[in-house]
């Protein structure tokens, strides 16, 4: 993207942002997979932590796909909010905030699982907690990270909102990807509100209510990777607010 600028040259920027969407929607699938389904028992701390005393490189791995999300989710971020801003400069800074506060906290929830391994003993680290101390903070470490993970996904929720009202408005990406994050936004909202509020209410409508976000972030994502913005109607929104 050297030399060109985006509002010259939209399509370099659309696609980069797409790409690193594509990457952030991977690496948390595989940290989910690696880091939580396989390590992590529910209801049962004392095997979760022996579980990760014995696979601390699947763990490492895992919590080190979540905390690269935030990193390359900044750059990602700051693409879509230079893509976004001819629709609406205040608005896409609102966008811009809600995102900003999401990936914020959810980078300072890795901390709750970057201290569980020397907690355990596991990949080298010395002097653990002693057994019987173990299995109340892996369950509190796991506790406290489920619930500034779900905040976090409050404040993404909200600029999936907004995100998608500007993709709605913008008139060179698609409506329909623009109702689909909204839609996306309210599942979000949904779900971690139940999870943090109402969780019998979460056991019933999880894991399905999300397939509903991964539309929606998938819709965003494969659009931009393999079609970016239409370009005349970009060009001509570029002069508009100019």
């Amino acid at each position: 993207m050297a030399g060109k600028t985006i509002e010259t040259s939209p399509q370099p920027y659309a696609r980069t942002a797409g790409a690193i969407y594509l990457c952030i929607i991977v690496l948390g699938i595989f940290s989910q997979m690696t880091a939580m389904d396989a390590v992590v028992v529910p209801g049962d701390p004392a095997a979760t932590a022996r579980n990760i005393s014995a696979s601390m490189t699947l763990w490492n791995l895992g919590v080190a796909g979540g905390l690269i999300i935030p990193i390359i989710g900044v750059v990602q971020l700051w693409i879509e909010y230079l893509l976004l801003r001819p629709v609406g400069r205040n608005t896409a800074l609102l966008f811009l905030a809600f995102n900003i506060a999401s990936l914020s906290v959810e980078a300072a929830s890795k901390i709750f699982l970057l201290i569980v391994a020397p907690a355990v003993g596991g990949g080298g680290f010395s002097h653990p907690l002693p057994l019987a101390d173990q299995e109340m903070f892996v369950r509190l470490a796991l506790n406290l990270h489920l619930a500034a993970f779900n905040v976090s996904l409050v404040f993404f929720g909200c600029a999936c909102l907004v995100n998608g009202w500007l993709v709605f408005r913008s008139g060179y990406l698609p409506r329909t990807v623009g109702v689909l994050m909204q839609l996306a936004g309210v599942a979000y909202l949904v779900a971690c509100f139940a999870a943090m509020f109402a969780p019998v209410v979460a056991n019933i409508l999880s894991p399905g209510i999300l397939v509903v976000p991964l539309v929606g972030e998938g819709s965003m994502c494969l659009w931009l990777l393999i079609f970016g913005v239409n370009v005349p109607r970009w060009k001509a929104r570029i002069a508009a607010a100019a």
